[in-house]
């Protein structure tokens, strides 16, 4: 690999390497020390092609998740199935793994932009802007953008857009499906809400078993399906479709409520502090 070897977003790849070696090095024990990761499925990716794989996945946390991905992907294209021992896994990492994230969010201070370098493909959402509900057209630009790294390598995206549990998944999503007819791996996680702060940033409780399942690749008639079908196939893959909530006990949908209150509660509680401070 050239020096100056750059991606299809101007990124150096030399560089891109050596952040995802400390970022990587520096969280393992999140996953495999202060906290567990349970992992299944993991398998499946050593038989996927190098470019044009899309993975789908529930979200919990801004960072936390996306990071265990690069550690799972990585370990396992190493050999270590459905297992992230021995972090010299990431000494040759993959470097054209890309994730989805809202451009607002990766913005948002020195951390976020160090992990965009590693792979965020920023997009503008097109229902929520600085803490507000919006109504906006969808970017073209953006759309392109998450071609473009489709075309070079494999994108994880949260189709619900949200890290709140049980929000409707984004159309979006199906049409990209539509559009570029990637391999689509459902992916669902857990455990990540309870150790870690919203942002993924913080550990919050420690000795946690979360979560990851990988799943075989979904069943897609790209020509005939329609959007519709398509969301719905999404919801049911990342176990996120309102029937699930059949089957989850009350005590647990009673925790999630509880940490969803909190998080709210520690918000409102910021923007009081800071109106203070202003006063």
């Amino acid at each position: 690999m050239g020096l100056f070897k750059q991606n299809p977003f101007g990124h150096y790849l030399f560089l891109k390497k050596w952040l995802i070696r400390i970022m990587g090095g520096l969280t393992h024990r999140r996953y495999l020390g202060f906290n567990q990761l349970q992992i299944e499925g993991s398998e499946i990716f050593k038989d996927l092609p190098d470019t044009n794989v899309l993975f789908i996945s529930n979200h919990q946390t801004y960072f936390a998740d996306v990071v265990a991905m690069y550690h799972v992907f990585n370990a396992s294209l190493s050999g270590r199935v459905d297992s992230i021992k021995n972090v010299g896994y990431l000494w040759q990492p993959k470097l054209n793994i890309y994730y989805v994230a809202a451009r607002e969010t990766m913005k948002g201070g020195l951390l976020p932009k160090i992990l965009a370098y590693a792979g965020s493909v920023s997009i503008d959402r097109t229902w929520r802007s600085a803490g507000q509900d919006v109504n906006r057209q969808v970017k073209f630009s953006d759309i392109s953008n998450i071609g473009r790294a489709l075309n070079d390598g494999w994108v994880i995206t949260f189709p619900q857009g949200t890290t709140k549990p049980w929000k409707p998944i984004r159309k979006g999503t199906a049409h990209i499906i539509k559009k570029y007819k990637p391999i689509v791996v459902p992916i669902v996680i857990d455990g990540f809400r309870r150790s870690f702060d919203k942002k993924g940033i913080n550990i919050k409780k420690r000795g946690i078993l979360q979560s990851m399942h990988i799943k075989p690749a979904l069943d897609i008639d790209y020509e005939n399906e329609s959007i519709q079908d398509i969301v719905e196939k999404i919801e049911y893959a990342i176990e996120q479709h309102p029937s699930f909530l059949k089957v989850i006990p009350a005590e647990e949908l009673k925790l999630q409520e509880e940490l969803n209150e909190e998080r709210r509660y520690s918000a409102n509680k910021k923007k009081k502090d800071k109106k203070k401070k202003k006063s």
